[in-house]
């Protein structure tokens, strides 16, 4: 066995010369035109999908890449070791897999056996690399989606070509199922010119499953999947799955003419009475893995004072935020009344029991840290009170519930401003730095509680190397008080349930986050297709693609 850590032996890990090439994967040029169907020969069969966007990045493990088009391709064009199940617990994928299992207790360690002609669409083979590239990357770039399990694992090392990977962890981890989802194609990515946030960002340059891309055209709003000839196991029925970007209205049109037979779409009350109208149609919400919340950063000059942070939020009206943010749709239903287990998950328990908004409070606090109300806003020592409020650019829910905390601050009389730099800006760098106030963002789950806990509120050290700082949660947030009970959780030594009981309401008391509901899409799906369904939690509508049929053809 020869070790990954350190130094990657490629001739371990590559199984193949075309899997250790260093040249960086080919551009993904953007179609300008439809894809050319050829209309001679037998009729192809399809499955039209509407959607409210198309647009990248399409990275599943950058929390600037979320969206359910990120969910929906990585769930089809990317390998993962394990797949969650109906239930929302994780199964081994024996497309990909022989056998994950741990092999020693001391060290913690998992085995992972990947089956032999498991490749990539360009005929490298799917190996330890691909292991070893993702946690490089899980355990030291910002504003990924929960670290904390790839950064107790200690070092990943291979045999038998890169397909037996074992991988040594410092301490237990119960949760390590939830790791390695969506591979990446290591063999491009490793040497190739840019940073992470270029990963993805227009494309995939290899994938490996039941379906590849034809044409992936952001400005015309479509994504064209088609049968991989490359896939080592049974393929699809379907010939093609056609994704494509419409208003809510076009959608509409769409499905009762028949031209789509199924829409994905973030809808108010007004869309949800549209579907209804849709002769046969069926309508299912789908929780997404995501939930709005708003973080206050201690790391903040402003914030730093919980006094000042627990003034700013008695001076929101939680209640209103999630009406005006939900409009009466679907993700009224998944109120989030929870720090860290979303409503659509098992363990989700109820712990914010009353609304946020309490003026007079508000006000005490504020005079309590040193603040006066001159002239209808907040001053100390001469210095003005104004918060700097950010949100992903152009991502909604997010800016909209910005802008409304903007004006129920003002009617406090403190003062803010909204910006809206773009999603990889504001991960990689502003809320890596100490200059936000408040953020209006997601938070992702990505499968095990205990290992959300920890990336969204633990304390972060030294890389297990020893070289590299551990990016900071969002929030900026670190109590040593509680860190004890996120790590025992993390480890198994403590039932998550009864640290959650404990940590809940120290987090509440230290005015970090504001959660407010789980964004849940609503499915549409008429009687010509069968198998278009919600799909495994997490998972989504795309996940269950390989099993759609057309019943019209």
């Amino acid at each position: 066995m020869r070790r990954l850590g350190g130094v990657l032996v490629a001739a371990v890990l590559c199984g193949t010369a075309a899997a250790c090439t260093n040249a960086p994967p080919p551009p993904l040029v953007p179609k300008t035109e439809a894809p050319v169907i050829t209309t001679t020969g037998p009729k192809v069969t399809e499955i039209v999908v509407g959607v409210d966007d198309v647009a990248g990045g399409y990275n599943p493990h950058s929390l600037a890449a979320q969206s359910p088009i990120t969910t929906a391709l990585s769930s089809l064009l990317l390998p993962s070791p394990f797949r969650p199940g109906n239930d929302g617990a994780p199964q081994l994928d024996r497309n990909l897999m022989v056998s994950a299992k741990v092999t020693k207790a001391e060290p913690f360690t998992v085995t992972y056996t990947i089956r032999k002609d498991a490749s990539w669409s360009d005929s490298a083979p799917i190996a330890a690399e691909d292991f070893y590239y993702l946690w490089q990357r899980m355990r030291a770039e910002p504003g990924v989606v929960d670290p904390a399990g790839y950064r107790l694992i200690d070092n990943i090392s291979a045999r038998e070509g890169g397909k037996v990977v074992e991988v040594a962890f410092g301490k237990p981890f119960p949760g390590w199922r939830s790791l390695f989802s969506n591979l990446l194609p290591a063999h491009l990515l490793k040497d190739a010119p840019g940073t992470w946030s270029n990963v993805l960002a227009t494309g995939f340059p290899a994938t490996a499953g039941p379906f590849q891309v034809r044409s992936l055209d952001e400005p015309r709003g479509e994504v064209v999947l088609e049968r991989s000839d490359r896939y080592w196991e049974v393929p699809t029925t379907l010939d093609r799955v056609v994704i494509r970007r419409a208003t809510h209205s076009a959608m509409a049109e769409s499905l009762s003419k028949g031209d789509n037979q199924a829409v994905l779409l973030r809808a108010d009350a007004a869309d949800v009475n549209l579907l209804q109208g849709i002769k046969d149609l069926t309508t299912k919400p789908v929780p997404r893995n995501e939930v709005v919340q708003v973080l206050l950063r201690p790391v903040s000059e402003q914030l730093g004072d919980l006094n000042v942070r627990k003034a700013v939020v008695a001076a929101l009206d939680r209640e209103a935020l999630i009406a005006f943010g939900t409009q009466s749709g679907p993700s009224t239903q998944f109120r989030a009344d929870s720090y860290v287990v979303p409503p659509s998950r098992t363990g989700y328990r109820k712990t914010i029991t009353a609304n946020t908004l309490d003026a007079a409070a508000s006000e005490q606090l504020l005079t309590a840290a040193g603040y006066s109300k001159t002239g209808g806003g907040w001053q100390k020592a001469g210095k003005a009170l104004k918060l700097r409020i950010v949100a992903p650019e152009k991502a909604e829910p997010y800016v909209s519930i910005a802008n409304r905390i903007k004006a129920q601050l003002q009617e406090r009389g403190i003062d803010s401003e909204v910006l809206t730099p773009t999603a990889e800006d504001l991960y990689s760098k502003q809320l890596v730095e100490s200059n936000v106030d408040i953020a209006v963002v997601p938070r992702v789950d990505a499968g095990d509680s205990a290992a959300a806990l920890a990336s969204s509120y633990g304390c972060t050290g030294d890389a297990p190397d020893g070289a590299t700082p551990n990016p900071r949660n969002p929030a900026g947030f670190c109590d040593p008080a509680i860190q004890a009970d996120l790590e025992a959780a993390l480890n198994g030594k403590v039932l998550l349930s009864d640290v959650l009981a404990r940590v809940e309401p120290v987090i509440a008391a230290q005015a970090v986050s504001v959660p407010l509901f789980q964004v849940v899409d609503l499915l549409g799906v008429l009687p010509t297709v069968s198998g278009v369904d919600a799909g495994a939690p997490l998972a989504g509508v795309l996940s269950g693609a390989p099993e759609w049929r057309r019943l019209d053809r």
